[in-house]
């Protein structure tokens, strides 16, 4: 395994820190600039589900349909 960087974790404290917040924004921001960064793939709605693998095939069906779909309108 090779390591790349040396980010340390935040510590947790009671504390609210205005840097962390806003680093927490500008990674939010980049994640929207990705092409599928402001889609979750799922239809709107309220599902459910009986069983917890039910709601998990239902996710990454709809993930596969996504991303087939990105790929698509990309050729």
């Amino acid at each position: 395994m090779r390591t790349v960087g040396h980010r340390q974790p935040s510590p947790i404290s009671f504390a609210a820190s205005a840097a962390r917040l806003a680093e927490g924004a500008r990674f939010n921001d980049e994640i929207h600039r990705l092409p599928s960064g402001s889609d979750s793939f799922v239809p709107k709605g309220v599902y459910r589900f009986k069983t917890h693998a039910e709601a998990n095939q239902h996710q990454l069906d709809n993930l596969a349909r996504g991303m087939a779909s990105l790929a698509r309108d990309r050729r």
